[in-house]
């Protein structure tokens, strides 16, 4: 099926490797791995929680530029550099999905393209 809808966050690496913030489908929303990058600046260096909290944030704007929100999240995918990370992201995961408990996956000991990146995580949306 081919996109609906291309959504961009403005962010430094789309137009330079050729991605969207998120594509909608049909009835869902799919969202590319997303830092706490802003205005081409990283955002809380060295706080992975505060890292994941703007992650989290970019997600609900590109969303609701979809008409979705974080309670039609499905999925989520949680990138790690460090597995010491773990609770600090979870924590903000929690925050977000306690109530919604979406399929999660997370994984660690990853390198980034900015080394003071501590995740990154992408999310699937699908609404009726």
């Amino acid at each position: 099926m081919a996109a609906d809808k291309l959504i961009s966050s403005g962010g430094p690496w789309e137009d330079l490797i050729g991605y969207s913030r998120a594509t909608v489908a049909g009835p869902s929303v799919y969202v590319s791995g997303t830092t706490a990058t802003v205005n081409g600046e990283l955002q809380h260096a060295g706080d992975a929680y505060g890292q994941a909290k703007v992650a989290f944030d970019i997600i609900r704007t590109a969303l609701a530029e979809a008409g979705h929100s974080v309670t039609d999240i499905v999925r989520t995918r949680m990138f790690l550099a460090n597995a010491s990370d773990m609770d600090a992201v979870g924590k903000a995961h929690g925050e977000v999905f306690g109530a919604i408990k979406p399929a999660a996956t997370m994984i660690a000991g990853l390198e980034f393209i900015d080394p003071n990146m501590l995740v990154e995580i992408e999310v699937d949306s699908y609404k009726v």
